[in-house]
């Protein structure tokens, strides 16, 4: 039996090559491809939170990968519906959000590997959303570096997009490369399993379930109709023209200068030359000239134009009919706009977008160096809505929930939120302005620390303020130790992080990555042995969401299996059914030698 890495293979040269595919149900029957899968998704943060069922990824094992194939083989699968919660958006409304039983997301995992290996080739160079290698920062260096000279910004948001998915159309564009109705029987039945909210069943008749491994792709396939339209129609319509036409006014003092440079009138004609940066060098308005440009990150798209408004308003109205005609969509309308690129700026992806302009601004030659150049801001909205996260009555306060935190964990916390916070906006000119961002946090950090202590900010600050070198050189941090007896400490430290800008370091999603080899998680549950007691029956994971869950309070001496997950610091520990069963009821696991 082929492995999952050549298998994988085979169908993305299809998909390369833009070949039909009619074989993907069978290769759900091999196993290796679930253990790929289980490898990708097991340490995920979702993996032990239970869906409609009390599955989870604790107690994974070949036995499961065996009962989903089974049931494959006969066509007798059958969806769990998934649970359904809310999630907060940056907005302030809620999100819903679906989490499938384990089962359901290994199998959804499996189908997500096939489907991106043979439509992954053939999606659009300009979609960058739920894409390997891709992500938030390659779309807005793409627009940074490509669009210069912009004119018109096209804001695209569709509205609800994920929920109004059609099915039928869904199943179509499947179809039109994927001739296998087993595999498209089995997305069809994914879609209508339904979702359960509040214990009721509820079923449903469009969208995908978000929260499903397999949705973002089956998004990406859907929406790929929007960029080939806007590939195959509006661009062709919208772009002509090589280069703009001159400037005739710009050329008359131009060609004057260099008259009274060669006449030695040198005072003259620097006097022109500042004259001529006042003015484009080419026509802005030449109706031989156009250029439209277009990005798109899952349901949020950009398209920058050079030319007159009114055909950048038709533009939004065309992409609107296909999407509400062809795809069954509706545009947003409070969220699609058409945004002057020079006096305005559009927002996308949690950026101000915006045309920049200045004939003071020279290069080493004495050319004017920003025109044109797109610039990428932080809104101060943005900062505002951080800064509000840690402030009440518009001063910084402590945050409540974390004083049963140690101060450890809170150092910690804050770090990695700050750093987070800069590094999505390491791409913006005006990144100096999180320095608002990192005083109030700063303030809400030390009186949550003087809380927790039960001192004063003052003290604090005397107590952990500290300077450590980084790669720009000695900077001021609060830093907390917390010593361990033969081991180095454990450090943790607020600041330190520099607000000056990288363009040359962009984030991309954080998906799994495609990996040819096993996992070593994978490697330790086939070789089928209790890492306790060496039991061969029923081997299956025990599973943990942080390793500071295996210490117990008011233990002298912890359980046997704690102390062998803390030695080897893992997370998982494959274990038999017996020794599982003793974990979760807290009994003495059984030793080497102690099996019947």
């Amino acid at each position: 039996m082929r492995n999952a890495a050549t298998i994988l293979g085979i169908i993305r040269e299809r998909g390369t090559r833009g070949l039909p595919v009619d074989d993907l149900y069978r290769q759900l029957w091999n196993p290796d491809l679930y253990l790929l899968a289980y490898g990708r998704i097991a340490r995920n943060r979702g993996a032990l939170t239970p869906g409609a069922t009390s599955e989870t990824v604790d107690g994974m094992a070949l036995e499961k990968i065996g009962a989903i194939i089974e049931a494959l083989r006969f066509e007798r699968y059958r969806w769990t519906p998934v649970r359904r919660t809310y999630i907060p958006k940056a907005n302030g409304k809620m999100r819903p959000l679906g989490i499938p039983s384990w089962s359901d997301k290994l199998l959804q995992e499996a189908m997500r590997l096939l489907l991106e290996a043979y439509y992954e080739p053939q999606f659009s160079n300009w979609s960058h959303g739920f894409r390997p290698n891709r992500g938030c920062h390659t779309a807005l260096t793409d627009v940074k570096r490509t669009w210069t000279g912009t004119t018109w910004f096209i804001e695209g948001d569709i509205s609800g997009c994920f929920d109004s998915i059609d099915h039928e159309v869904l199943l179509a564009i499947l179809r039109e490369k994927i001739h296998d109705n087993r595999f498209l029987r089995l997305i069809d039945q994914l879609l209508k399993a339904g979702y359960l909210e509040n214990w009721k069943l509820n079923a449903t008749h469009s969208g995908t379930p978000q929260g499903g491994n397999v949705s973002p792709i089956l998004a990406n396939v859907y929406l790929d109709q929007q960029d080939r339209f806007v590939e195959n129609v509006l661009l062709p319509a919208y772009n002509r023209g090589r280069v703009r036409r001159p400037n005739p006014e710009y050329t008359r003092l131009a060609c004057k200068m260099r008259y009274l440079k060669r006449t030695g009138r040198r005072r003259e004609a620097a006097a022109l030359r500042l004259r001529m940066r006042s003015l484009p060098s080419s026509d802005t308005h030449d109706p031989d000239y156009r250029r439209l440009r277009y990005i798109r990150y899952a349901d949020d798209f950009l398209l920058g134009f050079v030319g007159p408004r009114a055909e950048a308003e038709e533009i939004k109205r065309q992409i609107g009919e296909f999407l509400r005609d062809t795809l069954k969509l509706e545009l947003a309308d409070a969220k699609t706009l058409v945004t002057h690129g020079r006096t305005e700026a559009a927002r996308f992806l949690g950026y101000e977008v915006s045309v920049q302009g200045s004939d003071t601004k020279l290069d080493a030659r004495g050319r004017r160096s920003v025109n044109g150049i797109i610039g990428l801001r932080v809104p101060t909205d943005v900062v505002r809505a951080k800064c509000a996260r840690y402030m009440r009555a518009d001063k910084p306060i402590h945050r409540g929930e974390r004083l049963y935190d140690t101060p450890f964990s809170i150092v910690s916390q804050y770090q990695a939120e700050y750093r987070g916070i800069v590094a999505y906006y390491q791409l913006a000119h005006n990144l100096g302005t999180l320095q608002r961002l990192r005083w109030v946090m700063e303030l809400s950090l030390a009186k949550t620390l003087a809380g927790k202590l039960r001192t004063s900010v003052s003290r604090v600050f005397k107590r952990f303020k500290t300077v450590i070198q980084t790669e720009r050189g000695p900077r001021k941090v609060l830093l907390v130790q917390v010593e361990r007896p033969g081991k180095d400490p454990l450090v943790a430290y607020w600041g330190g992080i520099s607000l000056a800008r990288n363009e040359l370091a962009p984030l991309v999603d954080e998906l799994p990555p495609f990996v040819n080899g096993r996992t070593e998680l994978v490697q330790r549950l086939l070789a089928d042995t209790c890492e306790l007691c060496g039991s061969t029956v029923n081997v299956q994971v025990h599973h943990i969401r942080a390793l500071k869950d295996l210490r117990r309070k008011g233990r002298a001496r912890q359980p046997g299996w704690v102390e062998v997950m803390a030695a080897r610091r893992r997370k998982t520990l494959v274990v038999c059914a017996s020794c599982h069963a003793d974990i979760h009821a807290g009994r003495p696991t059984r030793q080497p030698g102690d099996v019947a």
